[in-house]
């Protein structure tokens, strides 16, 4: 909402939850089409070994790059132990529907953190002087908005992985489970964004938490709330890791040995890689618009082009094309906007409003309503 502006971001992200729904559905009828039950198998059947290639180091990279002096509380060490202790070991799995209670618990710690956003809205926002230009209808920055929308909705690398985890896989089932997992994404988006976007606006970091002050009670247990939805989370990405490269190298299947090796070694890297990068939003906007964007907007359009029989002008041959196009547009000029213009992180900093009594913070006010303050805005 930041980079795109309050009422354009949400115009967006109506958008995009349309657009994950429709390629989502389409991916399974292009399945269907070509007689293929993965998403490597199906741009294989479409276009071929450079398809095939493209689309396993997109899968493969968008999963893999999501997660006082006391030791116990240092960062690298929590991060280490936490992947040893929890993550590892909920990783090492074989069945992706051994997960689904793991899942529904995450889902209720994200309502759980919701709550917490909206109350901290009502509480903290209006402590908080508003940024310049908060509320205009759009930002500059809209394209890199939706590479993260996109990043935030994809779910097309492990589409084929819950379908085929469906009692009865069909097209009409899938369609229902799409429809309702996004819609009930979008509405929860919609809450959490304009809450959030409402309490700090233009001052709105890539990480939601980094805004909170360090003494706040409510926003310290929604950082741990959001900590285990990670834990909770990141196995079931490691699903799809794991699947590309087992398709890759080892022709669909994986002995005992060789899945334990897999995962031990692709939990390590990500470890290690997640120690030495501390700014979530460089994350967001490159993943969302180099990975996410082709995995929604332009892989399974472009698969459902090439398969389908139906008509040049049909209106799902159309309609296609023009997320395609749309996507090819983000993807393009996302990337371009986000080298030359990347955002400032301020990861570990206290904010600005935190350091400031009532009335500093009204005197600050005047101070942006009057002289446009640069000082302010940067600080």
């Amino acid at each position: 909402m930041r980079q795109a502006g309050l009422p354009f971001g949400i115009l967006l992200l109506t958008i995009v939850a349309y657009v994950t729904d429709y390629s989502s559905i389409l991916l399974i009828k292009g399945g269907n089409l070509s007689g293929t039950n993965t998403y490597q198998c199906l741009v294989n059947k479409a276009f071929g070994l450079k398809g095939y290639m493209i689309l396993s180091i997109l899968q493969f990279l968008y999963p893999f790059i999501i997660g006082p002096e006391n030791i116990l509380a240092e960062r690298h060490f929590v991060i280490a132990m936490t992947t040893l202790v929890f993550v590892l070991p909920l990783s090492m799995y074989r069945n992706i529907a051994n997960l689904g209670k793991l899942s529904l618990v995450s889902l209720v710690l994200t309502l759980a953190i919701l709550v917490i956003v909206v109350v901290e809205a009502a509480t903290l926002g209006p402590k908080i002087p508003p940024s310049e230009g908060a509320w205009n209808f759009a930002q500059s920055n809209a394209m890199q908005a939706i590479g993260i929308m996109a990043f935030a909705f994809v779910s097309h690398h492990n589409t084929f992985l819950i379908y085929g985890s469906l009692e009865t896989p069909t097209i009409n089932n899938w369609s229902c489970v799409s429809h309702i997992s996004v819609l009930f994404s979008l509405i929860t988006y919609l809450i959490f964004a304009g809450s959030a976007y409402g309490t700090f606006t233009g001052y709105t970091q890539g990480d939601l938490f980094e805004n909170y002050c360090k003494n706040d009670d409510w926003a310290t247990i929604g950082r741990l709330l959001y900590g285990l939805t990670t834990i909770l989370t990141y196995p079931i990405e490691c699903f799809v890791v794991r699947e590309v490269i087992a398709n890759f190298f080892f022709n669909g299947t994986l002995t005992t040995i060789f899945h334990v090796v897999v995962t031990f070694c692709m939990v390590a890297v990500a470890m290690a890689i997640s120690q030495g990068i501390e700014c979530l939003e460089i994350v967001l906007v490159l993943n969302g618009v180099i990975v996410a964007t082709p995995l929604v907007f332009i892989i399974p359009t472009a698969c459902y082009i090439k398969l389908s029989e139906k008509p040049w002008k049909h209106w799902d041959n159309l309609k296609s094309w023009m997320i395609l196009i749309t996507g090819a547009f983000v993807m393009i000029f996302g990337f371009v906007m986000a080298i030359m213009s990347p955002q400032a992180c301020s990861h570990g900093e206290e904010m600005f409003y935190c350091k400031l009594s009532s009335t500093s913070a009204h005197n600050i006010t005047v101070n942006v309503t009057v002289n446009n303050s640069p000082w302010f805005k940067r600080t």
